[in-house]
């Protein structure tokens, strides 16, 4: 036998070759009984179904679409944030059919996946607002949503309130009586206003700047983000250390008592440590750590349905309603933050 194709299945069925086609791409046209006989006979001659990227081609559409982020693809399956969020987004698409394809942006060479990936919109999400990838990505004006991003006009944003949220963290260790106090925080966040996680350093620093404190700002290194003890050590090390630390996410706060616990330090009685997103390995830490709770799964569910929304909206040729969400953030108070020794 030759080649065969849906035509081929037709006539060996007596059907058109859009009922054919109806079984592979539009199931909910036809009776279960005659899908399955379309099926049996597909996999009886040996065919797949029809060729993805004609069907996209002839369709207009990739059923793709593209989750842009700063730092290398280990990110997505290391970093329990982004995992939550990125399962939270492929089951808010899950009724859509849509695909995720995974982009970073992380070095001159992975612009060319940005530039060139056949997707029918993407998420931009917590990204160097420098990034030549999202440039592109804005360039090909295709739907996008911002998650973790400062909103721009014309685009949808989902953020969580993440400068309130600092505020609360800082005023907490206020409350308790700490006048020393550092921020940590990765090398690439908090120095540049436009970067959105800065929106963090802002809100520390304007609840300890109005109560006269004024917060010794730590960066750790690129090559070890997430390993603040180098630098923890240097701090605790001052002739009058601060009695408290503020930390961009939960993993370097667990660096930090780590670090305090090496240099014969105990949490919280001699050392407070706050930490920001409330991972799963917060409430279980020793000691559970106090942190910044964002609801990540929302965020991941928001992002799909506005990515959706825009897709459709573009499909229909509308103009794209950019919507911007932020949700709220929750201060949550464990075992890890106390009064400052006297």
């Amino acid at each position: 036998m030759g080649r065969v194709t849906l035509q081929t299945i037709a006539d060996q069925l007596s059907v058109s070759r859009m009922t054919v086609s109806n079984a592979f791409s539009r199931p909910d046209q036809l009776s279960d009984e005659l899908r399955e006989r379309i099926l049996s006979t597909a996999r009886e001659l040996g065919y797949a179904g029809p060729d993805p990227a004609a069907r996209a081609l002839a369709k207009g559409t990739t059923g793709a679409i593209g989750v842009l982020l700063t730092d290398s693809l280990q990110l997505a399956f290391s970093d329990e944030v982004a995992t939550e969020f990125l399962g939270a987004v492929v089951e808010g698409l899950a009724p859509t059919g849509l695909a995720l394809t995974l982009i970073t942006s992380n070095g001159r060479d992975d612009v060319v996946p940005a530039r060139d990936v056949a997707i029918d919109g993407a998420l931009i999400y917590s990204c160097d607002p420098t990034s030549e990838a999202r440039e592109w990505l804005l360039r090909r004006r295709l739907p996008l949503v911002f998650v973790d991003q400062r909103p721009r006009a014309g685009i949808g944003s989902v953020n969580v309130d993440d400068r309130g949220g600092a505020r609360a963290a800082a005023q907490h260790l206020l409350d308790l009586g700490h006048r020393g106090v550092a921020i940590l925080c990765p090398a690439e966040y908090g120095s540049a206003p436009s970067h959105p996680d800065a929106q963090r350093v802002v809100g520390w620093t304007e609840a300890l700047r109005a109560a006269g404190v004024e917060p010794q700002v730590m960066h750790t290194t690129r090559d070890a983000r997430d390993d603040p003890s180098d630098v923890v050590h240097a701090v605790l090390a001052q002739p009058q250390p601060p009695t408290a630390f503020l930390c961009f996410s939960d993993v370097l706060a667990f660096g930090v008592i780590q670090t305090a616990k090496e240099l014969g330090l105990a949490v919280p009685r001699d050392l407070s440590v706050v930490g920001f997103d409330d991972t799963p390995a917060a409430r279980v830490s020793d000691p559970p750590l106090t942190t910044v709770h964002q609801d990540v799964t929302a965020k991941g569910h928001l992002a799909a349905a506005a990515l959706k929304e825009a897709i459709d909206e573009a499909r229909q040729g509308k103009a794209a309603r950019a919507r911007h969400r932020l949700l709220t953030t929750e201060l949550v108070v464990r075992g890890s933050t106390a009064p400052p020794p006297r």
